[in-house]
């Protein structure tokens, strides 16, 4: 029987014992090199809750479920055998997880505290919000937000222009 058989069989046969994965409909899946330390890290620096964690026989985590406020997360070891691999991998992340709280400057001073890094420094924004970027030591990407105040849509171009005017590309 291949690894995939019998990390497929082993999900199945805990699922048929009442163990239960409810997802919600914005749950995010990262994979990583270490889930059990980047569970530990979002505990601490976004105060997260660990939820499930299935481990195979090899010690790796193939499920890791954390949720942050209302957003599930899903963490897992890398497996290469499954073409599964975190950022650090690829040399980097190409998106971001944003989430949204009412006290950025708080949840911001958490993170860089727990050793994230900035990518974006904490500011306010031309479409409300006070946001910024980290990068957390697992090479994800996460964006921090707290709306300030409402922008009319129809504002929004002219904004948006203003902003970027400095940017070629044409």
């Amino acid at each position: 029987m291949d690894r995939l058989t019998r990390i497929t069989r082993t999900v199945l046969v805990l699922l048929s014992k009442g163990l239960t994965m409810s997802l919600t409909s914005h749950t995010v899946h990262l994979t990583t090199r270490g889930a059990d330390g980047a569970s530990a890290w979002y505990r601490k620096a976004f105060g997260a809750e660990e939820l499930t964690r299935l481990v195979v026989p090899d010690g790796r985590l193939i499920h890791v479920r954390i949720r942050i406020g209302t957003l599930t997360v899903m963490l897992a070891d890398e497996f290469p055998e499954l073409t599964s691999f975190g950022p650090q991998h690829f040399g980097g992340t190409y998106g971001a997880v944003y989430l949204h709280t009412d006290d950025v400057d708080a949840v911001w001073q958490r993170a860089v505290d727990a050793g994230a890094t900035v990518v974006r420094p904490l500011g306010d924004t031309f479409w409300g919000e006070r946001e910024g970027q980290l990068l957390d030591p697992f090479g994800h990407r996460w964006g921090l937000t707290q709306r300030l105040r409402d922008v009319p849509l129809a504002d929004f171009q002219e904004l948006t222009a203003q902003a970027f005017s400095d940017i070629g590309g044409h």
